[in-house]
């Protein structure tokens, strides 16, 4: 049997065992779906700095200290954020309109990880689909397959250990594109969770199989006038160094008014920043993108030194913490105004507040529509304006994007796949967690008659009492009718 045929009858093999896993987490409790991922939660925090260094020596993306972060993020504080929630039996219940919302597991869950953040990925997205009462088969990329399927094996046995049947949780392989197309419309599987590049989002979208896909992030971040410059700097650089700017909701430009430009750029450089010349501009330009205009592999996730030696940058300092390249377009023929899941910022000076506005509509609308925008202002009705108005899921206001995006500095809900909305070709603009991931069964008595409507009295909300009913025994029976 070749590669192809191996790899698509290894994801017939696993949906099989899913399904099986599915009848048997479909009759668990909510107590029984806890414990399973508080322990999915502890050997995820037990394994995260392994784990992190197994990511950065096999993908040679991002810094070991800080991946090490986002598996304990993932593994912890998402787990904390999870842990009280409710998302099996009832969830709601209104007895003055006489409806009860039940929580049921949508089943198994295709789930496509990328190379930027494998390991956290996978803890992250097996917490969700376990809290939910899904199985998950995970769908690696090629170049983090390693640390991705010990990730995976940690949480496997894990999970088992807690409870979970076999097959609950698993991972290809063999990852081949005909393998993950075969996971993604096998009539076993219910819903894709795609974070990834755009081609990947756009596959899973195009399956037939109902999926949560996320764009690509290219936020700008405008530091306004009352800004307390040098923290607003600070909060950018530190964002954008986090491991080496893999996270997609880091900045990726920053847009001044002219005023602005002296302060902003004096205090760039005394933070580290390095600003590229002219001639320093136009050659790494060329070294951004790839002839077919997707990034370029080489520059994702690597240090400054890396980045300038492989772009043949000849002064730019061993100190430099970021590149930073003055551009004054968006679009095709601009490369500084794509996502760059490295250490480039493109800077903006723009003559007024409108001109900022309509360069960060631009920006969004070129790559990145629906994700994140980063502003920096003591004025809150500057921070509304431009809430309302940029085509954003995300507005963060005073705090690092790359970390404020996903949960980790805001009140935001913890997640490492951030919905981009319609507007970014995404089914959700939510911060994805749990209840992305189950169905909510609604049951409703009736109250009113065919008379009364067509005595033209629609009536009003019905103020008796559900009727006394084991509430428990029809929560069973829905969800055992539902995963039949």
């Amino acid at each position: 049997m070749d590669k192809d045929l191996q790899s698509i009858q290894e994801v017939r093999d696993l949906l099989a065992r899913a399904r099986k896993a599915q009848h048997i987490l479909a009759r668990m409790g909510q107590e029984e779906l806890d414990k399973i991922t508080a322990a999915v939660s502890a050997a995820g925090a037990e394994h995260a700095r392994r784990l992190a260094e197994l990511a950065v020596e096999e993908t040679g993306f991002g810094r070991k200290e800080d991946k090490d972060i986002k598996n304990r993020f993932a593994a912890v504080t998402l787990y904390e954020a999870i842990r009280d929630e409710r998302t099996r039996g009832i969830l709601a219940e209104n007895r003055d309109r006489r409806t009860i919302d039940i929580g049921v597991p949508v089943g198994v869950v295709a789930g496509l990880v990328p190379s930027t953040n494998p390991t956290s990925t996978v803890l992250y997205k097996s917490l969700i689909c376990l809290k939910a009462g899904d199985p998950i088969i995970f769908s690696p990329h090629p170049s983090a397959l390693n640390c991705i399927r010990e990730t995976v094996e940690v949480v496997r046995r894990a999970a088992e250990g807690a409870g979970a049947p076999e097959g609950s949780v698993a991972c290809l392989t063999t990852p081949t594109l005909e393998a993950t197309g075969e996971l993604m419309r096998h009539r076993d599987t219910r819903l894709i969770l795609a974070t990834g590049g755009a081609a990947m989002v756009k596959a899973a979208y195009s399956s037939g199989t109902p999926a949560i896909g996320v764009g690509a992030g290219n936020g700008p971040a405008y530091i306004h006038r009352t800004a307390d410059v040098r923290q607003a700097v600070r909060r950018i650089l530190d964002s954008k160094t986090f491991d080496n700017g893999t996270i997609c909701a880091s900045e990726q430009s920053i847009v001044v008014e002219r005023a602005m430009e002296a302060a902003v750029t004096a205090e760039l450089r005394a933070q580290g920043a390095y600003v590229l010349d002219d001639g320093e501009h136009r050659q790494l330009s060329r070294f951004i993108l790839r002839p077919n205009g997707t990034m370029n592999p080489a520059i994702v996730g690597k240090s400054v030194e890396t980045v300038a030696r492989l772009a043949g940058l000849t002064r730019v300092p061993p100190t430099a913490r970021v590149l930073v390249a003055r551009e004054t377009g968006v679009g095709k023929g601009y490369p500084y105004s794509s996502e760059k899941l490295g250490l480039i910022l493109a800077y903006y000076v723009e003559d007024d507040e409108e001109a900022v506005l309509r360069r960060c509509v631009e920006i969004l609308e070129w790559e990145g529509a629906g994700h994140t925008f980063a502003i920096h202002t003591e004025d809150q009705e500057t921070a509304k304006r431009f809430a309302a108005a940029v085509p954003a899921s995300r507005v963060l206001v005073n705090t690092p994007a790359s970390l404020g995006g996903i949960g980790a500095t805001t009140c935001l809900f913890p997640a490492l796949t951030l919905g981009c909305g319609a507007v970014g070709g995404s089914s959700s603009s939510n911060n994805i967690g749990p209840l992305d991931l189950i169905n909510i069964k609604r049951v409703a008595w009736g109250v009113r008659e065919l008379e009364e409507l067509r005595g033209g009295s629609a009536g009003g909300a019905y103020t008796g009492n559900i009727p006394a009913c084991d509430l428990d025994a029809l929560v069973n029976q829905i969800v055992r009718r539902l995963s039949t």
